[in-house]
């Protein structure tokens, strides 16, 4: 893994990459039908969630490029590790304008997303050139359908420091922990308290404020159908089985309406899935789309991809 730094369009600010490529000489390990190829080494941007870092994406980095003998780049968006903090004036648009430097400064074609992530990126999609997108659980507002998961009490938690709380709101909210979602606050309270001894659930508790900026910036940027019609990004938009229903109907949505845009439900998957290690199967599907095999059917996962109904 290299570890290296960019600096963001205008100079303001800088952002932490880190960079996995596969053993040299080796050949792609998902090879693709016949399909136009990406330039000799054009490389791959990891887009991550909210409320977490690049590093959880290691692994999911390592085989993805392993499997399309191309370099995969994860970079640490605004406010953690080593990329600079939110700006005040922070909106989508930061976000758009930071992966669009992000894919120039290393040569990337390509972007696979995950939850906030997949936000970005498809906004990114309407405006900034990208072969192949493919999204994970994406955070798309459509005509105010994200309005109810806003919990004011967040923000108020954390203006105040309560980030037992303010953790326990976004969870219920977002439902994006499982089960675990479902239980009463006074219970999330608590596992907040437990969590917050292991190294992920600290880092989480810190990350807080920018999630409350990260949710803001989605309903900012509520959008219509129409919004997306300029997207010619062949785009994958998958999620879990298991996920929150509100992403597989904003999936649907978008790909009844868009032609470029396709969807499909990946069975067994919780909303981490990117993240969980050893979960080859969401790289390998990524991987297949990214080099190229076409539709959702063809990906080689017939009898294992459940379309959206």
């Amino acid at each position: 893994m290299e570890t290296w730094t960019i600096r963001t369009d205008g100079g303001e600010g800088h952002l932490e990459l880190n960079t996995f490529r596969p053993a040299p000489g080796a050949t792609p390990e998902a090879p693709s039908e016949a399909a136009p190829e990406p330039a000799a080494g054009a490389g791959v941007v990891v887009v991550h969630g909210t409320l977490i870092t690049a590093a959880l994406y290691r692994p999911f980095a390592r085989s993805l490029a392993r499997l399309l003998g191309r370099p995969v780049h994860c970079y640490n968006r605004r406010g953690r590790a080593g990329s600079s903090p939110q700006p005040a004036d922070y909106s989508a648009g930061t976000e758009v304008d930071d992966l669009a430097a992000v894919l120039r400064e290393t040569g990337s074609t390509d972007v696979f997303a995950h939850s906030y992530g997949g936000f970005v990126a498809l906004q990114a999609a309407r405006s900034v050139p990208i072969r192949r997108l493919v999204t994970y659980d994406a955070a798309v507002s459509l005509a105010g359908n994200l309005a109810s998961r806003w919990r004011p009490e967040l923000e108020r938690s954390v203006a105040a420091g309560e980030l037992d709380a303010a953790w326990a709101h976004l969870v219920q909210g977002l439902e994006t922990a499982g089960p675990v979602s479902k239980l009463p606050l006074g219970a999330l309270r608590m596992l907040s308290i437990l969590s917050a001894r292991t190294t992920v659930g600290a880092q989480m508790r810190e990350l807080l404020p920018t999630a409350v900026a990260e949710m803001r910036a989605v309903l900012a940027a509520d959008a219509e159908l129409a919004d997306f019609a300029a997207v010619t990004t062949p785009t994958l938009m998958l999620t879990g089985g298991w996920s929150p229903d509100y992403f597989a109907e904003t999936g649907r949505q978008l790909a009844a309406a868009v032609p470029s845009i396709e969807f499909a439900v990946v069975p067994g998957q919780l909303h981490e899935g990117p993240i969980r290690p050893g979960n080859r199967r969401l790289s390998l599907m990524a991987a297949r789309f990214l080099l190229g095999s076409g539709t959702p059917a063809r990906l080689g996962f017939r009898r294992r991809l459940r379309l959206g109904r």
